[in-house]
């Protein structure tokens, strides 16, 4: 959003059909493998619940419209294609909309282990097993109905929720800690590092605060935002977030816990 991307979209026929090379399926092939090892005992049982629900082929990429067919039964969202880059605007009016936007290309093997794009194995695997689960669907459309109405400078406190929930958020459950953030469960680095490293700050998840950390997209995260089970995010979606924003703004960011990118 606001960058250049090095990807191209597939773009899908007339059917909704995308045509992937060999190689994309084998990409395919490979991370949802690798991944598949991380999940027990680190991915949260709705997400596992959600994951069994979608039956993702191992062998290919899925086409969107079977990933779709299984999220309308369950909360009523769909995937809708997108470009490797959208704007907010079209970002918030798809989640408002429920329609989940995924990005129809998938990450080279120079890639393989880490990009800054969302590309088609983040967002089915990473999010979508959630989407079947009403609490996230339900907080997920809320956002976007909050984002589509912000100006730009309240998005950009919207944007740190999102990131601390929908991305990067933990469960403190009872079995222990679990995933639930799609950014981490996408990602087998991020995921070791958010269950097992003594250096990552786990804290519970206090909206205002999360509204005010700063963060970065290209390292591990410092700091993660714990709630208790993904129902919680029924309880911040009838919050008023916007009043929160407002509040966040006047006290300002927290002090960020990595140091500067280099230019």
């Amino acid at each position: 959003m606001g960058k250049s991307s090095q990807y191209v979209s597939h773009q899908p026929d007339e059917d909704g059909f995308i045509q992937w090379s060999d190689e994309e399926n084998s990409i395919w092939h490979d991370l949802i493998t690798r991944q598949l090892t991380c999940m027990p005992g680190n991915a949260c049982d709705e997400y596992l619940a959600g994951l069994d629900a979608l039956q993702l082929p191992l062998d290919r990429v899925p086409q969107l419209e079977e990933v779709s067919a299984v999220l309308r039964q369950h909360t009523g969202w769909e995937c809708a294609a997108v470009p490797a880059l959208i704007s907010f605007d079209k970002f918030f009016e798809l989640l408002a909309n429920r329609r989940f936007p995924v990005a129809t290309f998938i990450r080279s093997r120079e890639e393989f282990d880490y990009l800054q794009e969302p590309d088609i194995f983040h967002e089915i695997f990473g999010h979508c097993p959630l989407l079947t689960h009403p609490a996230f669907a339900d907080f997920t459309h809320k956002y976007g109905q909050l984002g589509l109405a912000a100006n730009k400078e309240d998005r950009v406190y919207l944007a740190r929720l999102y990131w601390f929930t929908v991305e990067f958020g933990l469960l403190n459950t009872p079995q222990g800690l679990r995933i639930y953030g799609g950014g981490v469960l996408s990602s087998p680095g991020e995921t070791q590092y958010a269950m097992h490293s003594d250096e990552a700050i786990r804290q519970d998840m206090d909206v205002l605060e999360a509204l005010r950390t700063p963060y970065r997209i290209d390292i591990m995260q410092p700091i993660y935002y714990c709630l208790k089970q993904v129902d919680d995010l029924f309880d911040i979606g009838k919050l008023d977030i916007m009043s929160l924003v407002q509040t966040a703004k006047k006290m300002g960011l927290k002090a960020p816990l990595f140091a500067p990118k280099a230019s």
